[in-house]
């Protein structure tokens, strides 16, 4: 391995530390923690352990986080109005809904009623309209982990190439505009790019967000790259025993190493810093929402 491995999980606790630093400056201004409403429709369990992980970090940075649970045969129309209820509340600033959804329920219609300025996913429309207009907002969490893990390993990334493998709303669509507002050329590939290979050893910044497992091989890495793996599939692992599985990225992640300058893994890269953004993004809408100059954050 040549690569140097990019910590996500340490610099998304030295994230919640600074986080838990602003939060306590707000909550002697306001005479209240910050507030994070995170809501849990059925019993999916990875999102089950996905919320428990924010609502834990979140309390764990001065936070008062609420979880909020519904089961899966809630209707549309109620799901619609607890976050209404979570909107008016104004010991709330930030809401979340996690996802996915069951099937019944039109997640567009529930996101798009979060208020935007209490949107710490940044997922309503209001939410990428600002992002595409590039005015001030709450920025999608995923994508701007990427961004800030970029950072840390190389700089100023003025001018640099960026391949965004995945064109979802998620993580494609608003990781190429983010890495716009760093002066990047971007580039957007998917399903049907031509000569994916190609591109892939142009990008001096690669983002692999399509899940398919490990479908990037080290031999289309740019030498010297940063490789950021948002993917996370689960693979059967029979040299673990009968039945076992493991955890895999997009990418290969052995034979990238060897080739690329940096590399974020899996567990352990992107995942922590999506839950780092969110308990940003929660400070931001704080401070916004109670009138106060925004708090220094990384």
């Amino acid at each position: 391995m040549t690569a140097s491995l990019i910590d996500g999980k340490a610099i998304a606790q030295a994230i919640d530390e600074k986080v838990g630093q602003a939060a306590a400056q707000i909550a002697k201004v306001i005479d209240r923690k910050p507030g994070l409403a995170v809501v849990l429709i059925g019993e999916d369990p990875a999102s089950q352990v996905y919320v428990r992980n924010k609502v834990r970090r979140a309390t764990a940075a001065g936070m008062a986080s609420t979880e909020i649970r519904k089961p899966a045969d809630i209707t549309q129309e109620d799901a619609i109005s607890l976050v209404r209820r979570l909107n008016e509340d104004p010991t709330v600033d930030g809401i979340l809904v996690q996802m996915p959804l069951p099937g019944h329920i039109d997640a567009g219609a529930v996101i798009n009623t979060i208020d935007p300025d209490k949107d710490v996913d940044g997922l309503t429309a209001i939410s990428a309209g600002r992002l595409l207009g590039g005015e001030p907002g709450l920025r999608p969490c995923t994508p701007a982990g990427c961004v800030l893990l970029a950072e840390q390993a190389m700089g100023d990334l003025t001018g640099k190439n960026v391949l965004v493998i995945g064109r979802s709303i998620l993580v494609g669509k608003p990781a190429a505009l983010l890495f716009l507002e760093k002066n990047c050329t971007v580039t957007i590939a998917h399903s049907r790019t031509k000569d994916l290979p190609g591109l892939c050893r142009q990008a001096d910044i690669l983002v692999a967000a399509v899940g398919r497992p490990e479908m990037i091989p080290g031999d289309w890495i740019k030498p010297g790259a940063c490789v950021l793996d948002v993917g996370i599939n689960r693979v059967e692992a029979p040299e673990k025993g009968e039945d076992k599985t493991r955890l895999v990225g997009d990418v290969a992640f052995d034979s990238a190493a060897a080739k690329a300058g940096w590399i974020t893994p899996v567990p352990g890269g992107i995942g922590p810093m999506t839950i780092a953004m969110l308990l940003r993004n929660t400070i931001s809408a704080a401070a916004a929402r109670n009138g106060l100059t925004q708090t220094a954050l990384p």
